[in-house]
């Protein structure tokens, strides 16, 4: 009788743990899900300040000079597209597709620049001189926001994949995720140059 005792408590004992278990690695994984989200949204907002500060610059180059219409269409169309293409939605072929546009107006925002090469008047005054560092600062901070939300994104899948956090996460229904990786050519990052 004592026996059956033990055995009972100790089944008790065990589903309490597991139970307990799972609520706290439930906990967790939700926690490092919302900080890919947070990250994520970062991504999106310097996404958002270089789609800002593009037209700023078409408008001080317009303003300045009679300027080649053909690239400024250009960069028009790419900005449009990126905006189009964005969505908050978290899948790895969202952040492959807003890559490639987000990296067609960087690559439409260079030509523009090589052309304003040839009009030192335009280089010289302060709007351009402004808008030429912030820019550079966007860039910097895409970079950085991409590095921060792949970094959110590995210590998720790591949760995920490790055991025990790898049962619970299966039956809760956890799924890895993908976060940005180097497609060929990203080896020479788009950049915008002055």
């Amino acid at each position: 009788m004592q026996k059956k005792k033990y055995f009972l408590w100790g089944i008790v004992i065990v589903i309490v743990l597991l139970i307990i278990s799972a609520i706290t690695t439930y906990n967790s994984l939700i926690k490092k899900d919302e900080k890919v989200g947070e990250k994520w949204a970062e991504v999106q907002n310097t996404y958002q300040r270089r789609i800002d500060l593009v037209p700023n610059l078409v408008t001080v180059v317009k303003g300045v000079s009679e300027f080649e219409q053909s690239t400024l269409e250009k960069i028009a169309a790419a900005r449009n597209n990126a905006i189009a293409g964005r969505s908050s939605e978290i899948t790895a072929g969202n952040y492959q597709q807003q890559k490639v546009l987000q990296d067609s107006l960087a690559s439409a925002a260079n030509r523009l620049i090589v052309v304003i090469e040839k009009y030192p008047v335009l280089k010289g005054t302060d709007a351009y001189s402004g808008l030429q560092t912030q820019l550079e600062g966007t860039e910097r901070r895409i970079q950085v926001a991409r590095s921060d939300f792949n970094e959110a994104v590995a210590v998720y899948n790591n949760s995920v994949r490790s055991f025990p956090a790898s049962l619970f996460a299966g039956l809760l229904g956890f799924k890895t995720k993908e976060g940005f990786e180097a497609v060929a050519g990203s080896e020479n990052a788009v950049e915008i140059k002055f």
